[in-house]
């Protein structure tokens, strides 16, 4: 077995590929003052990709079927393997890439949302003298430098703080951040530089202030991760690879070499999930890029293969977007047990995150409520006293499983290089693992040059360093201004279509509804606090979305904002979704089900709501008991011990409120424990037990109940005794 571990430096390559778009000089000059960012350029001059949109599922499946023989077949359709795709099809070789599930289902879009280059690793390196180290932190510089450039839509810099509390520290990470900033050299971002304590207050005016004495403020990228995925699966279809989603592969293929007489990889059988149909995918090489499922490839070509892969999984919660500022992320360095913690906005919330921990491999991982309380609580270390960290407040968490490469018999996840190694096997098989999201293209270009090697394959060389991914090329900041001029969109809408598709703004734009409105002209919301809009679930069929879970979590990302709101926004877009693809109302509900049961294991749905069960304890003081007692039989004027649908229009109609009687049925849903269709004075009690205590918060039933008894209290008779009895 041949390992190559592939590290570089470095390496800015000539050309001008990029320069011959018109006006793009101008845009790279705005970016550079802005970012202070390197210009990376491409190998050389690319013709227009072969398709101006992805050709549709179906024509990529029958590509797959009808093609004699691939040069290379890629299975895998995370970053990685999307990666290898586009780097083998732009060098000009037939390329073919299936995905058992659906594009960055796995970790691709699991991921702490950053691009960069590891200062944490740069530690290492320089307190163990570690080149390896080094160099995979050169690397990854110049990777984020690349992927800010060729996806200015879907990336921005991001300044990420770093609070110190002890006078020595300052210039112990000082020296270390500055030392970031020189090993990025011209691809560093912007210079980091030092805060005094009341200006760090000022950046970050929620963070703990006894004993703070100062902060360093360096720069990170950050990045929509599955829309970054999507953009490279798509762009590399658009270069004609046949690519494909929910594309199993149920075995390798295997051709006996004349020459040597070893049985050699030859590409693979594979099965359509959503059909059931199988066929063979042959190809001369076949890389294997599945991320966590490496070693059961792997074992497809040699059951007595060892494992090279250790999975580690990192859970993220997502709180609301108070808790840190709009434009400045927290980094803590040492934790209680010594990770690395990140708290950052992202998408207008925060994104708190992440742990590393050993963990099994599978599809569906959860987040377990002991990982969630573990960063809460770091969460608390940082943030001042007058800021109460509330469990409630987590509205959405997952965990994504790292594919770490290891020594199998390694048990210090924390310890593990994440460098990457391209294994080349006897059959001929190509592995690529490890890494990070950030180098994905040098991983894919160390794959494909191994393949090109090993299979004596005709192509130049990598050609991805500066190429533009779908929505780049002509994405500008003030894209978004045409948007809201053009078509009439709300300007929190426009922004976020040209920050999701770039470019391709403009397409789901003229697919917008009409809102009936005066303002906004088009675009209806799928939910009424985000700006997702319904253009783009049926936009985001022809992006190869095939289920409602893709729709909520990939081509959306609702599921990782609030679980909440994605499930009440899975309704309608099961409903647009099943008018495109031609649904029963069978397959309707089957859908529906997977999403909830999605969103209730794997979007951290399942923890919050045994936040607030019918075992939760009460504990309430007698005063708050009976203040508790009034309100709801203010309700319950009949004194039935329950409160209904009835009951709640009832007080609201007095105080002149109107709502609709499904959002009704949702708001006491959400505390109806035993789903009578009721809720019982105990159920009431338990909600606002668990309440004070910080386990449940934003409950709509009893804001709602809150405010219409403050408004009944205000309802006093107007004395007409000074107006003749107001005759």
């Amino acid at each position: 077995m041949a390992f190559q571990k592939a590290f570089k430096g470095t390496v800015l390559v000539g050309g001008g590929a990029l320069a011959t778009v018109l006006g793009l000089s101008q845009f790279a000059q705005y970016r550079r003052k802005q970012v202070n960012l390197a210009y990376v350029e491409a190998a050389e001059c690319f013709t227009e990709p072969v398709n101006r949109e992805p050709p549709s599922r179906e024509a990529q499946l029958l590509t797959l079927q009808n093609t004699p023989e691939f040069d290379i077949l890629v299975i895998g359709g995370g970053a990685t393997g999307s990666g290898c795709a586009l780097d083998a099809v732009t060098r000009g070789l037939k390329t073919a890439l299936v995905e058992r599930d659906d594009f960055s289902s796995g970790t691709s879009s699991r991921s702490t949302k950053l691009i960069h280059g590891g200062v944490r690793y740069l530690q290492k390196a320089i307190m163990k003298l570690d080149i390896e180290q080094y160099r995979m932190v050169k690397e990854a510089l110049h990777e984020r430098a690349n992927l800010l450039e060729i996806a200015p839509h879907l990336s921005a810099p991001l300044p990420i703080m770093l609070p110190i509390y002890k006078w020595w520290q300052l210039p112990y990470y000082w020296v270390g951040i500055k030392l970031y900033d020189l090993v990025a050299g011209s691809n560093c971002l912007k210079s980091s530089y030092v805060l005094s304590k009341s200006r760090a207050l000022e950046h970050f005016p929620m963070l703990q202030k006894d004993k703070l004495v100062g902060a360093i403020v360096y720069y990170d990228g950050q990045h929509n991760d599955a829309r970054m995925n999507l953009a490279i699966a798509l762009t590399a279809a658009r270069y004609g690879a046949a690519t494909a989603n929910y594309m199993e592969v149920v075995s390798l293929l295997k051709k006996t070499d004349p020459e040597t007489g070893k049985d050699c990889v030859r590409g693979a059988r594979c099965k359509d999930v959503l059909t059931g149909q199988e066929f063979d995918v042959r190809a001369k090489c076949v890389i294997n890029a599945t991320g966590p499922f490496t070693d059961s490839v792997r074992k497809m070509d040699d059951k007595n293969a060892a494992a090279i892969c250790q999975p580690s999984a990192g859970v993220h919660i997502v709180m609301p977007g108070y808790y840190s500022p709009e434009s400045m992320g927290l980094l803590d360095p040492a934790t209680s047990d010594g990770r690395v913690i990140f708290f950052l906005p992202w998408q207008k919330m925060t994104i708190a995150g992440t742990t590393d921990t050993p963990t099994d491999i599978t599809s569906h991982p959860i987040p377990s409520e002991e990982d969630i309380n573990f960063i809460l609580n770091e969460v608390r270390n940082y943030l001042s006293c007058d800021v109460e960290v509330r469990r409630g407040d987590v509205l959405a968490a997952w965990s994504g499983i790292r594919p770490l490469v290891t020594d199998p018999n390694s048990a210090d996840t924390q310890s593990i290089s994440r460098n990457h190694v391209v294994d080349i096997s006897e059959s001929g098989l190509i592995t690529i693992a490890g890494g990070k999201w950030t180098t994905y293209r040098s991983m894919a270009e160390d794959t494909v040059n191994a393949a090109i090697k090993t299979h004596n394959l005709k192509a130049g060389p990598s050609r991805t360093v500066g190429l533009f991914l779908q929505g780049g090329k002509d994405w500008s900041p003030t894209l978004y201004i045409r948007l809201v001029q053009d078509y009439g969109l709300e300007s929190e809408v426009a922004q976020h279509l040209a920050a999701t598709y770039g470019d391709k703004a403009f397409e789901v734009a003229k697919m917008a509804s009409v809102t009936g409105k005066r303002w906004p002209v088009v675009g209806v919301r799928l939910v009424s606090e985000f700006p997702y809009i319904e253009a783009e679930v049926k936009y985001g069929v022809k992006e190869y979305a095939c289920t409602a879970v893709d729709m909520i979590s990939r081509r959306t990302r609702l599921a990782f904002l609030n679980v909440q709101a994605a499930e009440e926004a899975l309704p309608r877009i099961v409903e647009l979704m099943g008018r495109e693809l031609n649904w029963d109302d069978r397959k309707k509900e089957q859908e529906l089900e997977t999403a909830r049961k999605f969103l209730y294991y794997e979007m951290g749905y399942k923890s919050r709501s045994e936040q607030l069960t019918d075992r939760s304890e009460i504990s309430l003081l007698p005063s708050d008991i009976d203040r508790y007692k009034k309100r709801f039989h203010k309700f319950d004027a009949d004194q039935k011990g329950f409160i209904t649908i009835v009951d709640v229009q009832r007080v609201l109609e007095s105080i002149n409120v109107q709502m609709d009687e499904n959002t009704l049925h949702e708001i006491l849903n959400e505390v109806d424990l035993n789903k009578n269709g009721q809720v019982e004075l105990n159920e009431f009690l338990q909600l606002m037990s668990a309440i004070q205590k910080g386990r449940v918060s934003g409950s709509r039933l009893a804001i709602l109940m809150k405010t219409a008894e403050e408004n009944l209290d205000r309802r006093v008779p107007i004395p007409v005794d000074r107006s003749c009895g107001g005759l």
